[in-house]
């Protein structure tokens, strides 16, 4: 393509991007970003980026809102700077969990996020383990899905845990429990939960046999870690040895990682989707690779299915 790659950092996770320039043996495109005395964002692109292939790396993490809007800006910075595609590269998407009507009278944010992105400027998306998978479908552009599994599983792997069951915290995680017990060739278990409020969880009863046998709880995201912590605990009643957790976006808070470092959870595994993907216990996986090997095969009109592979 004559269409120059480059690649943009928000301020959301800018060693991520860092990491991903690495993989890709390039450089952070220079721009500034400033916040005004207000609260208002401010965005400069120093190089010229004209008919340039654009790739914009802003996880919409906390704060949440701020980090969308400075997307939306930088976005719009880059179309008006008459560029030839702009992809925008969410490791995480923000509001995803608000993909349905399940309450009378609320919204549906990712919905309005996706329209947004369209709205200023955006041609493709490319993301990691949305939390519902047909979000990809509020999306009138091209979205590129990727999954953080064979980082995950590599990982895990590498531990060489023996007499591995494979635990979903929730009735809503069976299939990415049921992809990771095959690929790990374990047997699987659920977790029955009742949820009391935003961050209280209530985990009621284990559907599976879990005693004696080492345990991973696996899902895609984790903030107050209420879900994984009250299925460790119930799991530790129930007979389980050695617990160990793994999640695509651990995007915690002081309340989630005091809970994950009082828990019985032995380690945590998580990508650098995010930049909270810290704590005592947790494990930061990298994911810079991935995403680099997907920005070039996108710039390079090639697919990118086989990055799938676990």
């Amino acid at each position: 393509m004559n269409e120059q790659l480059k690649i943009l950092s928000g301020s959301a996770h800018p060693e991520l991007a860092r990491l991903i320039c690495q993989n890709l043996g390039t450089q952070l495109c220079d721009a500034t970003l400033t916040t005004f005395p207000d609260g208002e964002t401010f965005v400069q692109i120093k190089e010229n980026i004209r008919g340039g292939d654009i790739y914009i790396v802003q996880p919409t993490c906390p704060p949440t809102n701020q980090n969308l809007m400075e997307l939306l800006i930088m976005v719009d910075a880059v179309r008006r700077a008459s560029a030839h595609r702009i992809t925008a590269v969410l490791p995480f998407f923000g509001y995803a969990r608000q993909d349905r009507k399940d309450r009378p009278r609320v919204p549906i944010t990712a919905k309005l996020v996706a329209n947004l992105l369209v709205a200023s400027g955006v041609h493709r998306v490319l993301t990691v383990d949305l939390h519902a998978g047909q979000i990809q479908g509020f999306f009138d552009i091209p979205v590129d899905h990727l999954y953080a599994a064979p980082v995950l599983m590599k990982a895990i792997r590498e531990r060489g845990i023996e007499d591995l069951v494979v635990v979903s915290p929730d009735v809503g995680g069976i299939k990415m429990t049921h992809a990771y017990a095959k690929a790990l060739n374990a047997p699987m278990a659920i977790v029955a939960k009742n949820r009391v409020s935003a961050e209280e969880v209530e985990a009621l009863n284990v559907i599976g046999d879990v005693a004696g046998r080492n345990v991973l709880l696996v899902d895609d995201l984790t903030e107050t870690a209420g879900t994984l912590t009250a299925a460790a605990e119930l799991l530790r009643k129930h007979g389980a040895r050695n617990i160990y957790a793994g999640v695509s976006h651990a995007v915690l808070g002081d309340k989630g990682k005091a809970r994950i470092a009082e828990s019985p959870i032995i380690e945590l595994f998580a990508t650098n989707s995010v930049p909270q993907a810290v704590g005592d216990k947790v494990t930061t996986l990298d994911i810079s690779g991935l995403l680099a090997q997907a920005i070039i095969r996108i710039h390079n009109n090639e697919s990118v299915t086989s990055l799938f592979d676990i």
